[in-house]
């Protein structure tokens, strides 16, 4: 497998299990900052436990459906860090890190091995391609 892949998923998952064990400890610097944004503080358990879950897919051989899942989890998460950050009126350089690792996840799920990827199926559609009913 690619060492790119290899390389970011390694630091996409550190940053998953690390941010993860943060929030359900409620230490800086994720808590602190999620307070700071006005989310409630119970939403660091849940966001805590779905980082390690979805740390723990990403890393898995098997489960493709689910690494999609996890994948648009995570990307969800640093999106929402991105926007939380600009609709409080932060310095741009909040979104430095969230950015950083958002490009990380896409890299990583961009250049997975086919083995890690979904199958392609036919189209739901019945009819195919250049065919008329």
């Amino acid at each position: 497998m690619s060492r790119l892949y290899w390389t970011t998923t390694a630091l996409i998952t550190a940053e998953c299990i690390g941010g993860g064990i943060a929030d359900l400890l409620r230490t800086p610097p994720f808590y602190p900052a999620m307070i700071d944004l006005g989310y409630p503080p119970y939403l660091a358990t849940i966001m805590g436990t779905a980082k390690l879950i979805a740390a723990a897919i990403v890393v898995a051989p098997a489960l493709p459906r689910l690494k999609e899942w996890a994948y648009a989890g995570i990307t969800v998460n640093l999106i929402g860090a991105i926007a939380s950050h600009a609709a409080m009126h932060q310095s741009p350089s909040n979104a430095i890190a969230p950015g950083a690792f958002l490009l990380l996840a896409l890299v990583s799920w961009a250049t997975r091995p086919s083995s890690r990827m979904l199958e392609s199926r036919e189209p739901a559609h019945p009819l195919r391609a250049g065919e008329r009913a």
